[in-house]
């Protein structure tokens, strides 16, 4: 599966990573890769809680990108 996860750099130089269409579900980092891991992590498991508890799993998304 496949979700979008945006991350941003706050104030203190930590970089926070969201995954927008799992509500709730954000990790951070020291580094952009860092913190990119830890939000697959927490992706993984937000996904398996759902699972576990019977609840709807948000699809999955298809994204393409375009050079103009």
């Amino acid at each position: 599966m496949k979700y979008r996860v945006t991350i941003t750099q706050d104030e203190d130089g930590m970089f926070v990573a969201e995954a927008p269409s799992l509500p709730g579900c954000v990790s951070q980092g020291n580094t952009r890769d860092e913190a990119l891991h830890n939000i697959k992590e927490a992706v993984q498991a937000y996904v398996e809680s759902l699972r576990k508890h019977n609840e709807p799993i948000p699809p999955s998304i298809a994204e393409e990108t375009i050079e103009v």
